[in-house]
């Protein structure tokens, strides 16, 4: 019998077709991640994706959300951004980033099993868990509350730790969400002013000082409070009656992206099986709605989760910036 032979040249192509299929599936080189994740919840993050994808050496850099835009801003100024990846804490100033045109749209990015509220619709970030600000007590000087309104209240004057909006992205989001909150509003914010309470840093000095005794209430990440008492700081958590803003901890391509494949490796990661199993175990609240939630954790059902307008949020932002500053101060 006699065996067909394909020319020379097409078998070369279909050689250089399959090895580049086999480069796109296993990745390699440099992966630049800026990220404002607490850095051991980083660096566990960081060492899951090198056992899964060993060829691809990452470099990360931790900041606050908002000091990470400064940075990103500066680069731009002196020619152009280093990073690949971005993982942080809120989608405005993602979203910011997408209307100037700096982030991939990734129109084939594995979503389909996750809710479409918690990723953008052009697909250019996509969340990675869910987490609640809610109100945090330090269980030995504080009884549980249920309400945002009391922590205005007279005899918790100057005991209430709140993170920055200036500083954190999880407290901006919180801020938009909260002042279009009928119930709450400017007015709260003012409240809290003339309470003597002065929101600074981010989440974690503010759980410190909660945990420390140092105040008696906290506006705080649910995770975080949840984490610190299964470690056995004397804390507890509160869902407020009129709802919750709540942050995705977002992951976006970078669109000059110096490593394309190791950076779409790195978001299918965070958001794929595994990835959220990895998001379980650090204490989170999973974006995968079938991947179990900690202990600990209110259902998604039995939480009012407050809308934000993130169009509306970016076409304000500034605005609302200097209104809370006129209240706090800088």
């Amino acid at each position: 019998m006699r065996i067909k032979t394909l020319p020379i040249k097409t078998v070369l192509i279909a050689g250089l077709l399959s090895m580049q299929a086999l480069a796109a599936e296993s990745p390699a080189g440099r992966l630049v991640l800026y990220t404002s994740q607490a850095p051991d919840i980083a660096q566990q993050t960081v060492s899951a994706f090198n056992q899964a994808y060993p060829n691809i050496k990452v470099e990360w850099s931790r900041n606050g959300t908002s000091q990470l835009m400064n940075i990103l801003r500066t680069e731009m100024l002196a020619g152009g951004m280093k990073a690949d990846v971005l993982l942080v804490a809120d989608n405005i100033n993602l979203g910011q980033l997408k209307k100037e045109g700096h982030l991939l749209p990734w129109a084939e990015a594995p979503v389909g099993q996750l809710d479409p509220r918690f990723y953008d619709p052009q697909k250019t970030w996509f969340g990675t868990k869910v987490i609640a600000t809610v109100i945090a007590r330090n269980t030995a000087r504080a009884t549980a509350v249920d309400s945002w309104q009391a922590l205005t209240k007279p005899e918790n004057r100057g005991q209430v730790a709140v993170p920055s909006p200036l500083y954190s992205g999880a407290a901006l989001n919180h801020l938009h969400t909260l002042i279009h909150t009928p119930s709450l509003g400017w007015t709260f914010y003012q409240q809290l002013a003339d309470n003597d309470i002065a929101p600074q840093g981010g989440n974690g000095p503010a759980l410190q000082a909660v945990a420390g005794g140092l105040a008696k209430y906290g506006m705080i990440a649910d995770a975080d409070i949840l984490r610190a008492k299964q470690q056995g700081s004397p804390v507890d958590i509160s869902y407020p009656k009129e709802g919750v803003s709540f942050i995705t901890e977002p992951v976006a391509i970078l669109k000059d992206a110096h490593n394309l494949a190791a950076a779409k490796a790195f978001v299918r990661f965070v958001i794929s099986r595994q990835g959220q199993e990895l998001v379980a175990r650090q204490g989170n609240r999973p974006i995968d709605s079938q991947v179990p939630a900690p202990e600990g954790f209110a259902p998604l059902s039995d939480i009012k989760l407050l809308p934000l307008d993130v169009d509306q949020a970016l076409a304000d932002d500034q605005a609302v910036r200097d209104r809370f500053v006129d209240i706090f101060g800088g």
